[in-house]
């Protein structure tokens, strides 16, 4: 197909800037810079944009303009997964860096409705953060022209006695390397722009995410990685006034800055927060204008999920701004709008860096006194609302209460701890496990926002998830409570520094007959491997007992023996110390097996096998949902998997595993050979968790008998208007909301739950349809399901009543079907146990149970 003139003319352009390009290209004009800031190919070797920075360049870099200059310093704030370096810079006048300590303790007072603050004078702060995916990477190389730019530029000088900028070149470095490793290495020197180019198609899982294959801008709010937790302290420490959030979208768009979509805003943010950002958004426009560069805002992107970079400053006082260009996903590629460079997108970002600058530096008062104003008004909201508090616990397991609390803490938010137990409205909560949030506070609307429950919405549309009620969650007793209640309790507050899980330990003496180790804890499974990894015997109890002395062990109750360790009772009972402690436990020790319900030899009680497990991965397989099973498997537990790509599947591979796991995925690549060898190998007794696209593929090849209900239909009329169509199928899209379910307690699946009232969390609209055998459905929905969020009315009947866990036999295994994700985004603690039970306890349920 020939190419139209203009297109050639644009390639052509593109080309030719492409091969001149250096740092005039991108610097604005009527600057000079100081010629002992070293720019970035003095350090690097090569101009900006000319190869992906890798993130080891990029930390050298900022080293090297940190050393050079007076308005620099350089930080680490911690480290990655990877042991890669998370690194800041903080950037203004020297005078300021003298008294950085007091400049941020003065920022605090912003918080306080009862402090003084000279607005007039209060420096305005801007934190630029670049790249948390890491094959986003305009922002990160762009990160080395703003370096310099802020550090370099004479005419910038005055300007930075008002201002502090707190620069994160790379939010997501284990990411942002593995993507520059890709593409550096299949880059060509003479470049086509060709999309077939291998350049642009990253091995799987790619490099957006983390270590664990996390997306790290859906955690500001959970904060369950490191680098969450780093880049959130110093957001805590510092109140950024204007929050910067570098990001890129598909090639063929243009380049995106909010605010989103109005009606898309959640309503905890206050209404100017939009304003002041459409005001920031003039500044932008006003700069692409003078360059020539497209773009568009109040379309497509929302705020409404706290948990990213661009919106969990707006429920704080502060201004989230993303931006999103669009990629060349390499170095060179054809786009709809003609050739796409990797310098044109560098630099677009650094306009938008200049232009939020400007900003920044023309609204400082204004930016200010929105944040003060903001946590001034707080104090209004609490009083008119009746809750006073929120109180959380769990009976039974210490763990969960942990760490929802500790998350809370986090984010600058007051926790207290109960000194006594006490009981509202007939709920039980103990001192050791149990936690209050107030609510008159500062964080009172981040506080909402992690407890409420909201079910209506302005929207329909969401650009991700609708709910995330955090006690549901984490399957916690909860509620609100209003201010006498909260008066009666007798409390203690915690920090991040004093809250922590106490060491588990073994009650009894050495020598005792057996011991026993409930499962009620989220680490019992931790607990579990450990001990089987050490060579003993254990055993799972699948009915009640109770000792001598009353203490009662409820169903999946391990039984734990030498077994094959050829340890003596002292070197026995030091090892059962040292995993209880390790685990966070507690192990018993029974003095007789004539115990009441099941005697300690009953056949009721059945051996375990260590779980030996693999995690299909690569191909067709969601990264994230796998990425969630790897982490809770090597971080939480501390169990090992073997991460086993699909085309491994064949021949004897599968036989050292008795427990392979399907996250969600397109299956296709393994074709009618690879489900003959999954057949093949459950029916010998393997164990198989599958969620999603892995079980249909099951379901197609007769691995296993699942059936689904039929997606909602299309709606019915003669005609209906075209400009609805994007927002009519959109809003059937189920994103993200948490579901009533019931779980059968006396069930494997349901060992260790002492509620059978359970939340668990959807986001998609694969329903399947019930078991004609009603005990293989361990856990359903509730004919009322929605408990939190937003699902569209004809989606409803697909959920209603329908299994969320389902079992079907084959030979002698067991293939366990997971309608929703139990491990969602990692701090889904409520439901993780679940799938932990499948994989530790499917080897005993009972073939006549099944599907």
């Amino acid at each position: 197909m020939k190419k139209s003139l203009l297109s050639l003319l644009l390639s052509f352009f593109t080309l030719y800037t492409y091969a001149q390009v250096d740092l005039s290209y991108y610097l604005p004009t009527g600057y000079t810079y100081d010629e002992s800031i070293p720019t970035p190919k003095e350090v690097l070797g090569y101009e900006v944009g000319e190869w992906h920075v890798s993130h080891d360049q990029l930390v050298m870099y900022m080293k090297a303009v940190a050393d050079a200059s007076d308005r620099v310093t350089f930080e680490e704030i911690g480290r990655t997964y990877e042991k890669r370096p998370q690194v800041m810079l903080t950037i203004t006048s020297p005078a300021n860096l003298a008294k950085i300590d007091q400049i941020k303790d003065e920022r605090k007072k912003l918080r306080d409705a009862g402090a003084t603050v000279d607005i007039e004078k209060m420096p305005i702060v801007m934190f630029m953060g670049y790249s948390v995916h890491g094959n986003e990477p305009s922002g990160a190389n762009a990160a080395l022209l703003a370096a310099y730019h802020f550090a370099a530029a004479r005419e910038i000088e005055g300007d930075l006695d008002n201002m502090v900028l707190l620069l994160d070149p790379a939010i997501n470095p284990d990411g942002l390397n593995r993507f520059a490793s890709w593409v550096n290495s299949h880059k060509s020197y003479n470049m086509n722009g060709d999309p077939n180019n291998v350049e642009f198609s990253e091995a799987w899982p790619r490099g957006r995410t983390n270590h664990y294959w996390f997306d790290l801008n859906r955690d500001w709010l959970p904060v369950q990685h490191p680098e969450s937790r780093n880049r959130v302290r110093i957001f805590q420490e510092w109140l950024p006034n204007i929050h910067l959030d570098f990001h890129e979208m598909g090639t063929n768009s243009t380049f995106f800055f909010q605010p989103g979509v109005p009606a898309r805003m959640h309503p905890l943010t206050p209404e100017k927060n939009f304003e002041l950002t459409e005001k920031i958004g003039t500044y932008h426009a006003k700069a692409f204008d003078k360059i020539g560069s497209l773009y568009f805002n109040q379309e497509s992107y929302d705020d409404y999920y706290y948990g990213k970079g661009s919106t969990y400053p707006d429920v704080q006082g502060s201004i989230g701004i993303l931006f999103e260009q669009a990629s060349s996903r390499g170095h060179l590629q054809e786009s709809v709008n003609g050739m796409l460079s990797f310098p044109f997108t560098i630099r677009n970002q650094f306009t938008a860096n200049l232009s939020s600058f400007q900003a920044a530096k023309e609204m400082r008062q204004e930016l200010n006194q929105f944040m003060k104003g903001f946590y001034n008004d707080i104090q209004n909201e609490v009083d008119a609302d009746p809750n006073k508090a929120y109180i959380f616990g769990s009976i039974g397991d210490d763990a969960r209460s942990y760490h929802l609390a500790d998350l809370i803490l986090q984010h600058d938010i007051q926790v207290f701890s109960l000194n006594d137990d006490i009981t509202v409205n007939g709920a039980d909560f103990k001192k050791e496990n149990s936690f209050i949030v107030p609510a008159d506070q500062p964080q009172y609307r981040l506080i909402k926002a992690m407890f409420e429950t909201r079910n209506t919405f302005t929207d329909s549309l969401f650009y991700d998830i609708s709910a995330w009620t955090y006690p549901m969650a984490f399957n916690l007793d909860y509620m609100a409570l209003n201010s006498q209640i909260l008066n009666l309790a007798s409390v203690n507050e915690i920090t991040k520094s004093s809250i922590a899980l106490a060491p588990g330990e073994v009650l009894g003496d050495v020598g005792a007959y057996q011991y026993a180790m409930e499962w009620t804890d989220y680490y019992a499974p931790k607990a579990a491997y450990k001990l089987m990894n050490a060579g003993f015997q254990v055993r799972v109890a699948t009915g009640e007992f109770t000792t001598e002395d009353a203490k009662s062990f409820g169903r999946g109750t391990l039984l734990i023996g030498k077994g094959d360790s050829g340890l003596d009772d002292q070197a026995f009972y030091d090892k059962l110390s040292e995993i209880a402690a390790e685990s966070t436990v507690d192990i018993y020790g029974l003095t007789s097996g004539y115990t009441g319900g099941l005697n300690i030899g009953s056949p009721n009680i059945v051996p375990l096998d260590k779980p030996e497990i693999a995690l299909l991965v690569e191909g067709g397989i969601n990264s994230y949902e796998a990425g969630e099973i790897w982490h809770l498997l090597d971080q939480r537990y501390e169990m090992p998997i073997t991460l086993l790509s699909m085309d491994r599947i064949g021949g004897n591979t599968l036989e050292r595993y008795n427990v392979i796991l399907m996250p969600d995925g397109r299956y296709s690549s393994l074709g009618k050979s690879g489900a003959a060898t999954l057949k093949s190998w459950v029916t010998r007794g393997g164990t198989l968790l599958a969620k999603g696209g892995a079980i249909q593929f099951l379901a197609e090849n007769e691995v296993g008998d699942f059936k689904f209900r039929e997606a909602a239909a299309p709606e019915a009329g003669l005609q209906k208007s075209y400009a609805d169509y994007d927002n009519a199928r959109g809003a059937k899209v189920t994103g993200g909301a948490i579901f009533n379910a019931k779980l059968d307690l006396t069930h494997p699946i349901g060992y260790g739950y002492l509620n059978s009232a359970i939340h668990t969390f959807r986001n998609d609209n694969l329903f399947l349809e019930p078991s004609e055998n009603p005990y293989a459905n361990p856990l359903v929905y509730t004919d009322k399901p929605l408990a939190s969020g937003y699902v569209h009315p004809s989606n409803l009947p697909g959920i209603q009543n329908g299994s969320v866990i389902q079992i079907s036999g084959v030979g002698r295994g067991r293939v366990v079907a997971f309608a929703d994700n139990m491990n969602f985004r990692a701090f889904w603690f409520g439901t993780n146990k679940l799938y932990m039970n499948a994989i530790f306890f499917g080897q005993v349920i009972q073939s006549g149970t099944t599907r």
